[in-house]
């Protein structure tokens, strides 16, 4: 089975190259990257020529910047996986953890699986009131799609090719994550959580979610569990 990875970035010039590196050394055989670089002002640009002639790796290019959700439907129009995940271009999540997300759908147990940050693993200490708003926004998003999840934020989503591509997915940044957890609730899948490792990072170090949309999450758990 391939697995599909796609990789939505956004001013990474610093850790976008060692993410694709750990990536294609996650141990899984057939690998395919997709990178999507979302109109980076920085050197992202530069830096992933390194990957131009790579045949594992599919790079494509926004010419304005138009945020995670979309870079990340950009990126699904290209992927050709049994088995699709979004990985962040920063170092909070580790790709050696993906062969554990990808045993569960190549075994056919799973058509998706998530990756979770506070289900019983051994992780870096977050900060509490990020830890907070994950806490209330996953149990928000679990009473609107009867889910039981313990992390709906996760960017460790992986999930069944047809299903993926199948999806009719349009939140444009952050939004993507309540979105796809409404969408996989609406088809009643075989949905599974495996404990991941974390290390969140700060503003200063380049995190680019804030409070706002947090703010933004909540409209978002409520259109698209109930209206779209």
């Amino acid at each position: 089975m391939k697995l599909s990875v796609i990789i939505p970035v956004y001013n990474e010039e610093k850790s976008v190259c060692r993410v694709i590196r750990s990536v294609k050394e996650c141990g899984i055989p057939e690998l395919e990257i997709v990178v999507v670089n979302d109109c980076s002002f920085d050197g992202t640009s530069a830096a992933l020529q390194e990957f131009a002639e790579d045949p594992q790796v599919v790079l494509v290019e926004h010419h304005r910047n138009q945020g995670k959700g979309a870079a990340i439907r950009t990126g699904l129009r290209h992927t050709t996986g049994d088995a699709v995940v979004i990985q962040d271009a920063d170092m909070e999540y580790d790709p050696a953890e993906l062969p554990n997300l990808f045993r569960l759908i190549e075994s056919g147990r799973a058509d998706a699986v998530y990756g979770s940050r506070y289900c019983g693993t051994v992780t870096m200490v977050d900060r509490y009131w990020h830890y907070l708003v994950n806490h209330f926004l996953t149990t928000m998003s679990n009473v609107f799609s009867n889910l039981y999840l313990t992390d709906m934020e996760t960017c460790y989503k992986m999930i069944r090719g047809d299903v993926f591509r199948s999806l009719k997915l349009t939140a444009d940044r952050f939004g993507i994550e309540p979105e796809l957890t409404a969408r996989l609730a609406d088809l009643d899948l075989r949905i599974y959580e495996v404990p991941i490792t974390y290390r969140p990072r700060s503003a200063v170090e380049g995190k680019k979610i804030t409070w706002k949309d947090g703010l933004m999450a909540m409209w978002y758990i409520v259109k698209y569990n109930l209206f779209t």
